[in-house]
């Protein structure tokens, strides 16, 4: 059976062919007056010169264009005066060189011996925090509920959902919001192989499948699997089925002028692929269902909670000195991210060859498309290379953060994990992973499965009384809802303003003290805008 694909006006696409056909033949020119003839001749040097003109008019625009081009190109990456600077080759501008490894053999002397703090943890811990009874998500009025009556009557929904634990994530609760939008029942999602994060995980492997269905029971409908009759009609195949490729961020009206009339005329559609595909603008009634999906439905499989229960214990019992509270941090510095990110480090030659073939390998090309211009000094200034396990340590240690706190690293394999991990570990020596928190056979079921082993980190970071965010992405960006959600708005969140680090950090003949000053005065300028969370009134997520 073919599929019919619908592109991005909801219409599917059919090539007509023409056959060809006679034309009549023009009339006769006139015969040519040997007057105009030589009127002709004499016009052609006004020609040939007025051509001239225009040629060299077009030479000048032909040399010009590109330099427009160029300038209104690194217009929209940054300040111009910095970029045009650093391509002519003039003196770096500041916080452009990674040199955070000088400062801190520099500073690990004065580091190493100085304990103490100048910021009070009390005020970091101030809020005496339990894990509350878990608030609903917002209350719907009788005029929303209507609107789950009868779900699921127009038919099915199919979703692909990609990326890694937390873009699915986000695929789902779109997912069960689109579904309630156009009232169909939602096929457990599917999630796409990914040739980056390898994980051939399906959606009952990372959450509990008969949770998710029975929460939503009511408001929307959700089966495991497509009807017999259904998957026999298209050949047991689903890729056969009507798919509809959606743009991203789709507004409602999308979804109701386009999206359901065919789900009406073809009672399955399938969505492929799944990522941002909903409009963040939602009517109440929707987006209650996107809170009730990520807070109340989204609950991990029993194997991946039962061994993230036990790590938050070993946690806990591992930050005795600090009342069983402990700081998380995630921390972006694996291969792929370094790679994605087209920073430059302390690696030279070497360092370049590895992230050349990473790039090449994870994304085919695309860092080598000639309109693609690469300035690694640049994204490193405008805060966009992720921070080293080095400069963590060196951020926390400025804070007054001391080396008796226990601090659990959420990440994936560190690049280079040896060379990099190492100042670190000086820095804080209780410093803990799921790795060195679990025993060997106990992972051994999660290996091989990225999403499930960040799923384990997802937990304890949720559990933790700070919580440290180094690069941005949806995991920090759900893990920060979700903390506000279970602890009424008292979730401590430190989030780094790499742009005025870097500087910092690139200053070989700073000291410690000194260092500790800066931090202290750019806090209150929002070097670090810490504790936004933890002093923010209750929410209901």
């Amino acid at each position: 059976m073919k599929s019919k694909t619908h592109n991005g006006n909801g219409y599917a696409t059919e090539n007509g062919g023409g056959g060809g056909s006679s034309s009549p033949s023009p009339p006769p020119s006139p015969p040519r007056h040997s007057g105009v003839l030589r009127l002709r001749r004499r016009l052609r040097p006004a020609k040939a010169l007025s051509a001239g003109i225009v040629a060299r008019r077009s030479l000048r625009y032909f040399f010009l264009l590109p330099v427009v081009y160029i300038s209104g190109l690194l217009m929209c990456v940054g300040p111009f005066p910095f970029k045009f600077s650093a391509l002519i080759g003039h003196a770096p501008l500041p916080g452009s060189r990674y040199r955070s490894h000088e400062v801190f053999h520099k500073l690990w002397h004065d580091i190493d011996s100085d304990n103490s703090s100048f910021i009070e943890l009390s005020s970091v811990w101030k809020y005496k925090r339990k894990l509350r009874e878990q608030k609903p998500c917002p209350n719907l009025t009788a005029l929303h509920r209507e609107h789950f009556v009868s779900p699921g009557l127009n038919g099915f929904l199919i979703v692909e959902a990609n990326g890694g634990l937390n873009q699915q994530r986000s695929a789902i609760c779109n997912a069960v919001a689109v579904a309630g939008l156009v009232n169909a029942i939602l096929v457990i999602p599917h999630f796409e192989f990914h040739n980056v994060w390898k994980d051939p995980s399906e959606f009952g492997d990372i959450y509990d499948e008969d949770h998710f269905i029975s929460t939503l029971d009511g408001y929307v409908k959700v089966v495991k699997e497509l009807p017999e009759a259904i998957m026999e009609r298209h050949n047991y195949n689903t890729s056969s089925i009507t798919t509809i490729r959606v743009q991203a961020w789709a507004p409602v009206s999308y979804y109701l002028g386009v999206v359901y009339p065919i789900l009406q005329t073809e009672g399955v559609i399938r969505i492929a692929p799944f990522a941002n595909r909903l409009a963040m603008s939602v009517p109440p009634h929707i987006q209650f269902l996107r809170c009730l999906t990520n807070y109340k439905a989204l609950k991990f499989s029993s194997s991946i909670s039962a061994l993230a229960e036990n790590l938050v214990y070993r946690m806990i019992e591992k930050s005795s000195r600090t009342d069983g509270k402990y700081i998380a941090v995630h921390l972006r510095f694996e291969e792929d991210m370094v790679a994605f990110s087209c920073c430059v480090y302390d690696g030279g030659r070497a360092e370049k060859l590895e992230m050349d073939s990473a790039r090449e390998k994870g994304w085919r090309g695309k860092f080598k498309r000639k309109d693609r211009i690469i300035v690694p000094d640049l994204y490193r200034v405008n805060g966009k290379c992720p921070l080293t396990p080095l400069e963590v340590g060196m951020m926390l240690r400025g804070m007054g953060i001391n080396n008796n706190t226990s601090i659990y690293l959420a990440s994936g394999k560190i690049y280079h994990a040896e060379k990099y991990l190492a100042p670190l570990l000086k820095m804080f020596p209780n410093l803990y992973t799921k790795e060195s928190l679990a025993t060997p056979d106990e992972l051994a079921p999660f290996m091989g499965y990225s999403s499930q082993l960040a799923a384990l980190d997802y937990t304890v970071c949720l559990f933790s009384e700070v919580f440290v965010t180094t690069q941005g992405g949806n995991f920090p960006h759900f893990l920060m809802g979700h903390r506000r959600f279970l602890y009424g708005g008292h979730a401590k969140t430190i989030i780094p303003d790499k742009r005025k680090l870097v500087v910092l950090f690139e200053n070989t003949s700073i000291r410690l003290t000194r260092q500790q000053s800066k931090i202290n005065s750019l806090l209150k300028d929002l070097l670090v805008r810490c504790w936004v969370y933890c002093r923010t009134k209750a929410t209901d997520g």
